[in-house]
């Protein structure tokens, strides 16, 4: 794959959201799944950038963007920074998709109003639900939450990495793609001795919603734009149910599924997730 391009957002709080992209077309901006990166994405660039310019930003407290721990770091602050970032990178009426914890983002950010999208994807996340298997989620919270407290943060920090280990991005991958591996490691190569990101986890681990988000059934209804539900067949996170579910309720809604992927669809399956990413968005 070329090398992307990297760019820079800065918010008007001074956030700072970096990005890449490649290719030329209308934007379509992917977000990824949290703890990871724009890497998430990777192995199906090459197949979007002859139709989309594909922007891949990372999220804050993630890669190589924000992680300062002055910000709040909840949902709403999240949903905020990604409008800003919407209107300036990509334009007033984005195509737009979100993985896992971007899914919720983006969610948000639509209810909102942060962000207007023109066509919505979402690929599996919790939604309305609680996930079945939260493994990763509690290990986050269990291994940030305690870097609040004075003198932790550094020693915090060097154990995140010892639980999100590489072996834990193969076990996330239902083909067991030994490309995941890397994925993982890329994504808490910079953790250890960071104590500015192990007190903004903290921050972020108290602040993001828990339980089931019961009030987006109230949501679906109201979307009148196109979504696409992209889902994987093998993620024991997020089963096709909850997908169903909303389907039922989006007034312009279709679900589609790739078979034999598990949480990373782009690694699963690359070709199948950009076929429908392109049949959709172009």
């Amino acid at each position: 794959m070329q090398d992307m391009r990297l760019r820079l957002y800065h918010h008007p709080d001074g956030t700072r959201v970096a990005y890449r992209e490649r290719g030329t077309g209308p934007p379509l901006a992917l977000l990824h799944s949290g703890l990871l990166s724009h890497k998430e994405w990777e192995p199906a660039v090459d197949s979007l950038a002859d139709r989309f310019r594909v922007v891949l930003p990372d999220l804050p407290l993630h890669g190589d963007s924000e992680d300062h721990p002055r910000h709040p770091y909840t949902l709403d602050w999240f949903a905020e920074v990604l409008g800003g970032f919407s209107r300036e990178v990509l334009g007033p009426r984005p195509l737009i998709a979100g993985h896992d914890a971007g899914a919720e983002v983006l969610l948000h950010a639509v209810r909102t109003g942060s962000v207007r999208p023109s066509r919505l994807v979402l690929m599996s996340n919790r939604m309305h639900a609680r996930p079945e298997r939260s493994g990763m989620r509690a290990a986050w919270r269990m291994t940030t939450r305690a870097a609040a407290v004075p003198g932790l943060d550094r020693l915090l920090s060097h154990g995140a990495r010892a639980v999100f280990t590489p072996q834990r991005g193969l076990r996330m991958s239902a083909r067991a793609n030994p490309a995941a591996a890397d994925l993982l490691r890329h994504a808490f190569a910079d953790v250890p001795g960071n104590s500015n990101l192990a007190r903004s986890w903290a921050r972020c681990a108290g602040a993001w919603p828990r339980g089931a988000q019961t009030h987006l059934l109230d949501l679906y209804p109201r979307l009148q734009m196109p979504v696409l539900l992209l889902w994987a067949d093998r993620d024991p996170m997020y089963p096709l149910a909850i997908a169903e579910e909303a389907l039922a309720l989006l007034p312009n809604g279709q679900l589609r599924v790739l078979e034999s992927a598990g949480f990373l669809l782009a690694y699963d399956d690359p070709v199948g997730l950009a076929r429908e990413l392109s049949a959709f968005c172009g």
